[in-house]
C-alpha cells in the first residue's frame, strides 16, 4: 500500500504530537498535588493506574502510527526522483 504524501505527513506529524501531549501529561500526573494520583500516604490511586496506562498505550499507538508516517514519507521520496532508488 502506498500512502499519499499529505498522509504520511499527518500519520508521522500525529505520532510526534502524542509524544509531546502524553510526555506533558505523565509529568502533570506524577507532579498532581490534588489528591487524586496520590492518597495521602503518598501512593498511587486507582486513578493514577489508569491514567497511565492510558498514556503508555497512547504511546505505543503514537510510535507505531508515526512509525507507519515515517516509512511512507521515506517511501515517497525514494520515488520522488524520477523513481530512482538512492
Amino acid at each position: 500500500m502506498k500512502l499519499s504524501r499529505p498522509v504520511s505527513w499527518f500519520l508521522l506529524a500525529f505520532g510526534a504530537w502524542s509524544w509531546i501531549i502524553w510526555i506533558t501529561f505523565v509529568k502533570n500526573l506524577i507532579k498532581d498535588g490534588s489528591g487524586l494520583a496520590f492518597d495521602d500516604a503518598g501512593d498511587p490511586t486507582g486513578y493514577f493506574w489508569v491514567h497511565l496506562l492510558l498514556a503508555v498505550v497512547s504511546f505505543v499507538l503514537g510510535t507505531v502510527v508515526g512509525v507507519i508516517g515515517f516509512r511512507g514519507v521515506r517511501a515517497l521520496r525514494r520515488t520522488s526522483y524520477g523513481g530512482k532508488q538512492l
